[in-house]
C-alpha cells in the first residue's frame, strides 16, 4: 500500500506544507490530484475562512461556513466538502501521479469526506499523502490497517517518499 501520512505541531503548519510539496512536485512535472487548503484571516471575528484548491488546476471552494464570532462548533460545512470530493474524484485517472489530501478529519475518520476518494486512488495504486493531526491519527491508522507509512513534515522527506514508492514518480522526480 502506497499510503503516507504526516503531522505537524503547529496549527496551520499542515496547509502550507502540503501546499509547498503540491508547488514543487508540479514544478517537476507530476500530475497531483486531491486538494491543500488555504486559510484566510478574516477581520470580523476571531476563525479564519477555509478554502480548498483542487489540484492540480481546479476550483477553489470554501468549505468552511461563517458562524459568527461566538460559534464554538466545527465550522466545516459538509456539502462544500463533498463538492471538493467530487471535484476530486473527476480528476483521479491513471496519469495522476500522487494524491495529495489536506487533512484526514473528523468526517473522514466517521467514513465520509476523502475517505472514499483515497480508497479509489490506493485501488489503482496511485500513491496517497494525507495531511493528519493528532485528535484523528488513531482512526487514520485504523483505516489503514496499520500499513500507512508517517513521513516527517517537510517537502524533502515527503517527495522522497513519494519516489521511492514506484518506478513511475521516481522516473520523474
Amino acid at each position: 500500500m502506497n499510503l503516507a501520512y504526516t503531522i505537524t505541531e503547529h496549527k496551520g503548519d499542515l496547509d502550507l506544507l502540503l501546499a509547498s510539496l503540491a508547488d514543487e512536485l508540479a514544478a517537476k512535472g507530476m500530475k497531483t490530484a486531491g486538494i491543500v487548503q488555504i486559510n484566510s484571516e478574516r477581520e470580523t471575528c476571531h476563525p479564519c475562512d477555509m478554502d480548498v484548491q483542487v489540484l492540480p488546476d481546479g476550483p477553489v471552494i470554501r468549505i468552511s461556513q461563517s458562524l459568527g464570532a461566538e460559534a464554538k462548533g466545527c465550522r466545516l460545512d459538509p456539502a462544500a466538502l463533498e463538492t471538493a470530493v467530487g471535484e476530486v474524484s473527476a480528476r483521479l485517472d491513471a496519469d495522476v501521479d500522487v494524491l495529495i489530501i489536506n487533512k484526514f478529519g473528523k468526517h473522514e475518520a466517521s467514513g465520509r469526506g476523502m475517505r472514499s476518494v483515497i480508497a479509489t486512488a490506493l485501488a489503482q495504486d496511485i500513491p496517497v499523502i494525507a495531511g493528519v493531526n493528532a485528535l484523528n491519527r488513531e482512526a487514520f491508522l485504523e483505516f489503514s490497517e496499520g500499513l500507512a507509512v508517517q513521513v516527517a513534515p517537510d517537502v524533502p522527506a515527503l517527495a522522497a517518499w513519494l519516489t521511492g514508492t514506484n518506478k513511475k514518480t521516481a522516473e520523474v522526480a
